[in-house]
């Protein structure tokens, strides 16, 4: 049931620490303060360890699914429920990845709208944005992965910016430590949850990654979400340290306010840079979900690719454009957050067990005969 991708259209091992973190780096980076603050307060840092954590394990699980002779999603449904039923499943995760897409995408033209062009149309960015994804994943995976490579790269420049804050920084507002319950500190890291979502799209791409040896594969991975807990690590602590908790709770926008003190003598609203250049940090998580979905079309049903691409795109334009009251979006991120830690924190491990069980299953025949 291994998937066989020509060389030519493989990278290196080296890219999945990019194509890892950059998948789980969006829009929720801007907002997520006020959310993880609501149960441990001070102590929400902690959370965002259990999370990491978790995702860790499963992305071990991750690899352990992709071994043994079935190297994508589609051919672990496949060997666990069959041709029919797995291809259901299949469809399912299809779902889960558009909406992971039109999630990240609704997400960003909503601070678009707030923060730079209040009176803009949804429809005409959906139009812009729709054209810009479209010509780069119909490109192929390996530019897909170029541009997952410089949104990592280009943005992380913007780090010299806690500079800015760091110097009003208050550390009595990260006092009492260790003051919160377990249950407080695990339900505040479901709110780091959304932020960690994206790197199980390894599942379909997980072929086109080029080793002699598996391992390689695995330790860039866990690198990249080691990566991703050190960036959230600082944001957090930044954020704990400029702001204090009865702000922070009604912030809506955290890392923005905080990029909003950025002043240079010769540019004095920095935010809207910022802005705009987490548009090459976006980029990746929509295409990366989307390209997923292209794959998952063309190996259960061999659709083409870029006919599917064509239809999903369209799919998110309708969508975005009937969501135009902001609560209607933050039900969206809500639900797919759900949605996300249903897929990746339950259904995965409940798939592996299956796996094993066939497994052994098989063995037991093979024994027999």
């Amino acid at each position: 049931m291994n998937v066989k991708v020509e060389k030519q259209f493989q990278v290196s091992a080296f890219f999945t620490f990019f194509l890892i973190h950059s998948s789980q780096t969006g829009v929720g980076i801007l907002n997520f303060q006020s959310q993880v603050i609501k149960h441990a307060e001070q102590d929400a840092w902690i959370s965002l360890i259990i999370t990491w954590a978790a995702t860790h394990i499963i992305l071990y699980i991750i690899f352990k699914l992709l071994g043994g002779g079935t190297n994508d999603l589609v051919a672990v449904h496949q060997y666990c429920f069959g041709k029919a039923i797995g291809s259901i499943m299949s469809v399912m995760a299809l779902v889960y990845f558009w909406l992971a897409s039109l999630t990240v995408l609704r997400s960003y033209i909503e601070v678009i709208q707030i923060w730079v062009y209040p009176s803009i149309k949804t429809w005409q960015l959906c139009f812009v944005f729709g054209l810009t994804f479209y010509y780069i994943i119909s490109s192929g995976f390996r530019s897909l992965t170029g541009f997952s490579f410089w949104g990592v790269i280009l943005p992380a420049f913007l780090f010299f910016l806690i500079y800015f804050p760091l110097m009003h920084a208050n550390y009595i507002y990260l006092l009492p430590a260790f003051s919160h319950s377990l249950s407080e500190l695990f339900l505040s890291s479901k709110g780091y949850a959304l932020l960690f979502l994206g790197f199980e799209w390894i599942l379909m791409y997980y072929p086109f990654l080029r080793s002699s040896n598996n391992r390689d594969i695995s330790k860039w991975a866990y690198l990249g979400n080691i990566y991703t807990l050190i960036v959230y690590l600082i944001i957090t602590l930044i954020s704990f340290l400029y702001f204090n908790q009865e702000v922070l709770q009604h912030l809506p926008w955290p890392t923005l306010m905080m990029v909003k003190i950025v002043k240079f003598s010769f540019l004095e609203r920095f935010e809207y840079v910022f802005i705009f250049i987490w548009l090459l940090v976006i980029i990746s998580p929509i295409c990366i979900s989307l390209w997923a979905c292209t794959r998952i079309a063309k190996r259960t049903f061999s659709i083409p690719p870029k006919a599917t691409l064509l239809f999903l795109l369209v799919a998110e334009m309708i969508v975005s454009v009937n969501l135009q009251e902001f609560k209607s979006v933050d039900y969206l991120v809500n639900f797919t957050s759900n949605v996300g830690i249903g897929f990746v924190y339950v259904y995965l491990p409940l798939l592996l067990i299956i796996k094993w069980i066939k497994n052994h299953f098989m063995n037991n025949r093979l024994n027999k005969i």
